[in-house]
């Protein structure tokens, strides 16, 4: 029926109308199924499986590259956890069904990474995935498959791992619907990296939509409309082009009085900085390159991190790239830098901290910048996350100094930090402020956590005062101060932080565009006053409504705001 809508959270600003294409689901395993007789052969059984499995994720990373074939790769190695078969045997031992000893130790430890922090909670995703194409294989059915788009189709699934993502021809992928997931998992950032609307967190979409069913999906307002009437279609059609016009606009970032603001990418791996270099962004504000050591068995060498660095430096030319220095431990662990167990590994020994335990990677990882520099003639900026006061952003910039790196700064994440800016931007040449952690962290909300997406909500007034006082302290200065958070990629948002004294906003390459556009349409007292107004707001709900209120409404209209 015309006018039904299921709710969830947006990623993007795009909007399309299409079928559906559902991901089916694998059965859950039979309330009445018996232990087996044979409890020897069905651990071989069990085993056998997850062989299986492995095997083919394996092939699949080998057809791909970048960082699909490092994220298939990741997943192969979970289905090889000896912990986890090691678990599900015992099970079977003890008398459990074979299928429930499977999906029961799998919950368990979903459960065992999500209170191990967000890095290994975002693998979830992952491992529910081999649980499905084990249990498949155990049940004599075949691996989930994504289904066959013979048209452009909307992706209904109920969550969406690396290994089905990789199966997809994302040019016939229109939009992605998920009930499960949230806006930095793994389906979000692989849709925002190829300009895909996606709204994650539909309860009920897969029990809701049916194949072929046409739907309306909206990712800046979060809804997908059933049956959609053809004026709705031809209005999405037309927010649709405008995005793709707005695309080909490679002027640099400016307010609409010539205020220079500029736009940058975010970055895992060289793949995806091939990609971002051939659109039109003035750099990278953020590589984030613990990628290139969380799945690694030993720690990269200094040769093989400046290998990867100096094809980063090349992919962009003259243009500006931030290097976060790694950015692990604790919730992202290490094979070859284990930390003990930890209460609290949100609050434990990550980023920076973990050159208290191994020095010798940052030493690594800077001289392998060093090197990269020496090779290519361009220079990163180089910037170390999790300070939290003015003393380690002076030991930071005293060591990256010394390793050779020109121009050295420091993520402002932690609260301490935000609220001693004017002291930690005199000891450095930037500083770029993680919006995400920062909101975590001032919120004491954990920003995996659905339930609490009112307190991470990026307009609490709370979050915008910390934001607003690092700006001032880097205007006082002349220092740079960029935003690399999640902050960067909202329109309205960007207006409010150029309003505070943000100088570079860094977001997926696909936010750029529209970035662009609404800041060319408002001068920067404009934004000032935007920035004056929210940050007086009493709420975030408030604080988001003044800025939609005063800004240009035809912007308003055409970005749907």
């Amino acid at each position: 029926m015309a006018g039904t809508f299921l709710q969830g959270v947006g990623v993007g600003r795009g909007a399309v109308a299409g079928p559906v294409a559902r991901v089916s689901s694998v059965p859950k395993p039979p309330l009445d199924e018996k232990p087996p007789t044979d409890v020897e052969a069905a651990t071989d059984q069990v085993l056998d499986a997850f062989v299986a499995v492995s095997t083919s994720l394996k092939a699949r990373a080998a057809q791909s590259s970048g960082t699909m074939s490092a994220v298939l790769s990741a997943t192969a190695l979970m289905a090889e956890d000896k912990a986890l078969i090691k678990d599900i045997n015992k099970r079977v031992r003890a008398g459990e069904p074979m299928l429930t000893a499977v999906d029961r130790s799998v919950d368990q430890f979903c459960d065992m990474f999500k209170s191990l922090g967000p890095y290994l909670a975002e693998r979830i995703t992952d491992l529910r995935s081999v649980r499905s194409r084990v249990l498949a294989r155990l049940m004599g059915m075949e691996e989930p498959e994504m289904p066959d788009l013979s048209v452009p189709s909307v992706i209904v699934a109920e969550d969406l791992a690396p290994a089905d993502t990789a199966a997809l021809d994302l040019a016939k992928v229109l939009a992605v619907v998920t009930e499960l997931g949230g806006p930095t998992s793994h389906t979000a950032i692989i849709a925002g990296q190829h300009g895909i609307p996606c709204v994650v967190r539909v309860t009920g979409a897969m029990a809701t939509l049916k194949d072929g069913q046409q739907i309306a999906v909206d990712a800046a307002a979060g809804t997908i409309e059933l049956d959609p009437s053809e004026d709705t279609k031809k209005l999405f059609n037309e927010r649709s082009a405008l995005l793709k016009s707005l695309e080909e606009n490679t002027d640099p970032g400016r307010t609409s009085d010539g205020h220079p603001v500029q736009l940058l990418a975010n970055i895992g791996q060289v793949e995806d900085a091939k990609r971002a270099a051939a659109r039109a962004n003035e750099g990278v504000g953020l590589f984030r390159t613990e990628v290139l050591f969380l799945d690694a068995k030993e720690a990269p060498t200094q040769a093989d991190q400046a290998a990867t660095y100096a094809e980063v430096l090349n992919a962009f030319g003259d243009r500006k790239v931030v290097v976060r220095t790694l950015d692990a431990g604790a919730d992202k662990p290490l094979a070859f830098a284990t930390q003990p167990d930890e209460d609290n590994p949100a609050l434990g020994v990550r980023g920076y901290r973990l050159g208290r335990i191994t020095p010798s990677l940052m030493e690594t990882q800077l001289a392998a910048l060093a090197q990269a520099q020496e090779e290519t003639g361009k220079y990163p900026w180089v910037m170390a996350p999790m300070i939290a006061t003015a003393a380690e952003a002076k030991a930071f910039a005293a060591e990256a100094r010394a390793a050779g790196i020109r121009t050295v700064g420091v993520m402002v994440e932690v609260p301490s930090a935000a609220v001693r800016a004017d002291q930690i931007v005199q000891e450095v040449d930037f500083v770029s402020i993680g919006t995400n952690d920062l909101a975590q962290y001032t919120m004491a909300a954990d920003r995996l956590r659905g339930e609490l997406a009112d307190l991470l909500n990026m307009w609490q007034p709370a979050v915008l005062e910390l934001v607003s006082r690092v700006a001032e302290a880097g205007t006082k200065t002349g220092t740079p101060v960029g935003v690399c958070g999640e902050s960067a990629a909202d329109p309205l948002m960007a207006l409010v932080l150029v309003g505070f004294g943000v100088s570079s906003l860094s977001m997926s390459p696909a936010a750029v565009a529209t970035a662009r556009y609404i800041l060319s349409q408002h001068t920067l007292d404009w934004c000032r006053a935007l920035a004056t107004a929210a940050l007086a707001a009493t709420s975030a709900e408030d604080a988001r409504e003044v800025v939609v209120t005063r800004i240009d409404q035809k912007v308003r209209s055409l970005l749907a705001l």
